[in-house]
């Protein structure tokens, strides 16, 4: 059985998406069908994704919700294991100060 995990506006989702070469990252309202925020190693002119740019990218995504004002978020980490580049975004989402 698979859960599938669903945003609000209130609590949007966050979800990761990591390629071979690229870490992408979107903040996504289900209930508007609307993507609030992204951030990627193609958008910061990175040729590669390694922990320190997965770090950048969530301190990235981090400083585009508190713009928005928000705080509160759901972690869709989609069939990547919490590991390596996913755990590194997430950790460095959290030390910017969003809850999830």
């Amino acid at each position: 059985m698979v859960k599938k995990l669903k945003g609000s506006q209130n609590r949007p989702r966050l979800y990761v998406f990591k390629s071979n070469k690229h870490l992408y990252a979107q903040i996504i309202d289900d209930d508007n069908h609307k993507i609030l925020a992204s951030s990627s190693t193609i958008s910061e002119n990175i040729n590669y994704a390694n922990c320190e740019t997965a770090k950048m990218i969530g301190k990235n995504i981090a400083d585009k919700l508190k713009k928005q004002g928000i705080e509160n978020i759901i972690f869709d980490r989609g069939k990547n294991i919490y590991h390596g580049k996913i755990k590194a975004l997430a950790e460095a989402t959290r030390e910017s100060g969003i809850k999830f």
